[in-house]
């Protein structure tokens, strides 16, 4: 078992964060935290890493108590940038947790490569961007090469380029066995990483696997679009031409089937682009009851 939470519960005063919250992560995945602000999000993952305690129920990492700081040695939590000290460097920040858990300097820089801080890693962080920011605090989760990472709004600010980079190293994480929880108000980058979503709504966990309810839309963009249209039509699956490119939306119709038909016309592909969707609207039915200005901005 990599994570279990069961019967977790915190108010604040009269309020009311978390009321019951149980869910089990067995197998290395990415699972994505959706809910508006304030629900709850960031309370949970203080308590998992026992940043802050539970009123009630019990939390168990990697077949360990959360309370045991051993599991820092298996595990990470990326947080705000407000843990960032803006008179040290990223390479301070880098080693003190290298230092802490005696990895090398080989280990340190590696990490530096692969995030792609290196050309500033030796400036202090008051000089650093919000994105800078953003990729020092995942390379200190990523240092220590954990089993499970815990990340709190991982793409806070990071332009277009950067948040392509970072979901490539997500889904590269998860294939090398790496689990990772995180929260995200970008849904349309969710949908690009994962199909599991656990939804928070006034305390309560609302478990999903989005594959039930997600639209894959496929752009094509070809040499003869209005001939690939007709051929499309006639073989009775729907396609809309937008900008000069074929988009077919209907979840039934395998890409194979289409590329079939488009080659036995002779047409040549120059690209095809896979989109997903589901987790918005899945989102939206959940919190219909909330109020506008809570709703996640995309």
């Amino acid at each position: 078992m990599i994570l279990s939470v069961k019967d977790v519960y915190k108010s604040y005063g009269k309020e009311h964060v978390l009321r019951g919250i149980t869910f089990e992560i067995e197998e290395p995945q990415i699972i994505a935290l959706v809910g508006p602000n304030g629900s709850g999000k960031s309370t949970l993952m203080n308590i998992i890493t026992n940043l802050l305690p539970a009123d009630k129920g019990k939390v168990t990492v990697l077949g360990k108590n959360n309370r045991d700081p051993n599991i820092f040695r298996e595990i990470s939590f990326m947080q705000d940038n407000t843990v960032l000290y803006d008179y040290l460097t990223g390479y301070d920040h880098l080693q003190f947790i290298c230092d802490v858990q005696g990895l090398s300097k080989k280990q340190l820089l590696a990490t530096a490569d692969r995030i792609g801080i290196t050309s500033y890693l030796n400036k202090k962080v008051k000089n650093y961007s919000l994105g800078m920011k953003q990729h020092l605090l995942l390379a200190m989760a990523v240092v220590n090469k954990p089993k499970l990472m815990i990340l709190d709004e991982p793409l806070n600010g990071l332009d277009p380029t950067s948040a392509i980079r970072v979901r490539e190293l997500l889904l590269a994480l998860r294939d090398e066995g790496t689990t990772i929880l995180l929260s995200s108000h970008n849904l349309a980058e969710i949908d690009r990483v994962t199909s599991s979503i656990l939804f928070l709504k006034k305390g309560n966990l609302i478990q999903e696997n989005m594959e039930e309810f997600e639209q894959v839309r496929y752009q094509i963009a070809v040499d003869k679009t209005e001939k690939a249209e007709k051929a499309l039509i006639a073989a009775s699956i729907p396609v809309e031409v937008v900008d000069g490119r074929l988009h077919i939306y209907r979840r039934d119709v395998g890409l194979d089937k289409v590329l079939h038909i488009l080659n036995r016309e002779y047409i040549v592909i120059d690209d095809i682009e896979k989109k997903v969707f589901g987790s918005e609207e899945r989102y939206r039915k959940i919190f219909t009851e909330a109020k506008a200005d809570e709703l996640v901005q995309v």
